[in-house]
């Protein structure tokens, strides 16, 4: 739970705060699309190094991605191993000779018991996993003439790398560009923002104003809801309650015992605002005007041609690289 940080505001000064928030939706979209587009992997590190440069100029704190990103670690390993293992082009960089035999079996079992056993004990749970399927490999480094059921070879290629290491790439950056629009956007500005991107729509009678506002309360929510889990979790935990251990049956009755507190919480909370939105006059589809009004910046025009210019050294590998 503390590392969901999609919705969490970071204050700042730097030069994204001062963004326009539908040039930064906008380039937020574009960015993605752009992705798409990236031909090889050379053009994609060159994506990486300019976010990479972009995000310690805004100032805002390296650890909030790395947090962010501890969600995603398992998926974008798995797609890297999986794209080296069936990508069988290219240069061969290494052959792994690898054993399924008695002995392997019960080494790679007695790992897996161990780091279950003893994993309650030890407080930094990933490097721990981390460490246990290392081994789990390491395992297969000691060959043995007995009892051997099956021997393959399994071959990394160039190709292979390449290709899990673009993936990994596009899915890190992907997670950045969305995460630093709701680290640097203030919820009002994203629903203002999107309203006004969305503006076309409403002449063939898209409710946009509701739209938006669904969209900038669910932001506004996540954060709210993790804060909340934590603190019943916490409450339950006080309680006797470990949602690390016990059977599948006890994890099952665990997790309901969260999320019934979990439901009563949030029908609460969406009831006490649809109440302070009405004590505040707002009325669902009535014109709404805007306290603060949005305007460009010189920083917006900037941003825009950098864009432009991404676009057109994307276009230009595609056709030449």
């Amino acid at each position: 739970m503390n590392n969901i940080t999609i919705g969490q505001y970071v204050p700042g000064t730097s030069w994204i705060y001062r963004m326009d928030p539908r040039i930064k939706i906008f380039l937020v979209i574009g960015l993605m699309v752009l992705l798409f587009l990236i031909p090889n992997i050379y053009v994609m590190l060159g994506a990486l190094a300019l976010f990479a440069v972009m995000y310690l100029t805004t100032g805002v704190p390296i650890l909030k991605f790395l947090k962010g990103m501890k969600p995603i670690l398992f998926l974008v390993t798995f797609t890297f191993i999986l794209q080296t293992i069936y990508n069988q082009t290219g240069r061969l960089l290494y052959t792994f000779n690898f054993q399924i035999g008695l002995y392997q079996t019960l080494m790679i079992v007695g790992i897996v018991l161990l780091y279950f056993f003893t994993k309650k004990y030890i407080p930094l749970k990933f490097i721990y996993l981390l460490i246990a399927f290392v081994s789990c490999f390491a395992v297969q480094l000691i060959k043995f003439e007995s009892f051997v059921w099956a021997d393959y070879n399994y071959k990394i290629y160039e190709d292979g790398i390449l290709k899990g290491s673009f993936f990994f790439i596009r899915i890190v950056l992907m997670l950045g560009i969305t995460s630093l629009l709701t680290f640097t956007t203030m919820n009002t500005d994203i629903n203002n923002g999107l309203e006004w991107l969305l503006n076309p729509l409403k002449y063939i009678k898209v409710p946009v104003g509701m739209i938006s506002m669904m969209f900038s309360l669910t932001l506004r929510f996540i954060p709210t809801l993790v804060d909340e889990t934590r603190k019943i979790m916490k409450a339950q935990a006080s309680r006797g309650v470990d949602f690390n251990e016990g059977s599948l049956k006890q994890k099952i009755s665990q997790i309901v015992s969260l999320l019934v507190p979990m439901f009563v919480t949030s029908f609460k909370k969406a009831d006490d605002l649809a109440n302070a939105m009405e004590a505040r006059g707002y009325v669902v589809g009535a014109k709404r005007t805007k306290l603060d009004l949005l305007k460009f910046h010189l920083v917006d025009y900037v941003s825009m041609v950098v864009f432009c210019l991404m676009i057109a050294g994307v276009v230009f590998a595609r056709i030449y690289l």
